[in-house]
């Protein structure tokens, strides 16, 4: 133990701090950046034909596919029609649909660790997802997960980003892990939103969320426009992502519509914000810009290039 009077070491210097994603994404500072992007494209046609609309007339900027899904070949016309609407894959290992399941696209003798008693996706319910996360192998779900993937490929679509459905940043490190290794192997950008993987990622210079996650099913569906208005104008600088999940099917006038609970109606006042012409109003107003996820993914690939790039090569042998 040192004497107390004894010259004390100096502090190592501070690593510099990550770039910010305002900087990665081309950006000034105090820019206000909203990532607006539209889920469960593929969930039937009504969401699929919301969804499109959303991005195409209204304020969205981007949206993600659910591959497993019956509508998700409807999905696919409609991206193949409209090239310039920008998606990614919605990773899912659950089924919420009690009339209208799906399951695994990889055989299910394949990944049977993914399977509930009855041979399917468990239901996203508390119980549901512990019961899943406790038993998923990871070479299951990353042979279910190449499979969602590739059923984008095999369509001759490229999608932009890979994000979860009902599992906040795949539920488990290992599978957050995997993603984001399928991510850089396909090119794309991953969805991350809770606060050590934010760190992580940061550090590697990728460009992540500043301000957290609002999900559309969080939000109170009364007066949902001046709620969205309040939350734009208390928007702060940096990147901030909106999931949102547009639809027009009304279970009050479609007989063959089963929604569960009020996700009709959330979904409903969703589509109408979108396309609303006050919304498009409001972020001019306030100078929002709004981004898909086909900036990030660029924006992940030069960040990629960079860390391979200054990665150390074997002792000896120059880079």
């Amino acid at each position: 133990m040192p004497a107390a009077d004894a010259t004390p070491t100096p502090a190592p210097p501070h690593s510099p701090a990550p770039p910010t994603a305002n900087h990665l994404l081309g950006h000034p500072p105090d820019a206000r950046l909203l990532l607006l992007n539209c889920d469960d494209l593929g969930l039937d046609e009504s969401v699929n034909l919301a969804v499109v609309d959303a991005v195409r007339n209204g304020i969205a900027a981007s949206c993600s596919l659910m591959t497993p899904c019956a509508a998700a070949p409807h999905a696919l016309r409609l991206l193949r029609r409209h090239p310039e609407v920008p998606f990614g894959v919605h990773l899912t290992l659950v089924c919420e649909s009690a009339d209208r399941r799906w399951g695994p696209l990889a055989a299910r003798d394949r990944v049977p660790s993914l399977l509930d008693a009855s041979g399917g996706f468990f239901a996203p319910t508390p119980a549901g997802r512990a019961a899943l996360l406790a038993r998923a192998r990871l070479d299951d779900v990353e042979r279910e997960f190449r499979a969602q993937i590739d059923a984008v490929a095999v369509a001759g679509l490229a999608p932009t980003h890979l994000d979860f459905h009902c599992l906040a940043d795949g539920g488990r490190e290992d599978v957050l892990d995997l993603t984001l290794a399928l991510g850089a192997e396909y090119g794309l950008a991953v969805r991350v939103w809770l606060p050590p993987a934010l760190a992580r990622l940061r550090a590697q210079g990728l460009p992540v969320v500043d301000h957290g996650f609002l999900d559309s099913f969080t939000v109170p569906l009364d007066d949902k426009p001046a709620h969205y208005a309040r939350l734009l104008a208390a928007l702060p600088p940096g990147l901030t992502e909106w999931a949102l999940h547009p639809g027009t099917a009304d279970p009050r006038t479609d007989p063959n519509h089963h929604a569960p609970e009020d996700g009709w109606r959330v979904r409903h006042t969703d589509h109408a914000f979108l396309v609303s012409p006050g919304a498009r109003r409001l972020l001019t107003e306030l100078g929002i810009t709004v981004l898909g996820y086909r900036t990030l993914q660029e924006a992940w690939q030069r960040a990629r290039g960079r860390l391979t790039a200054e990665a150390p090569g074997p002792p000896g042998v120059p880079r």
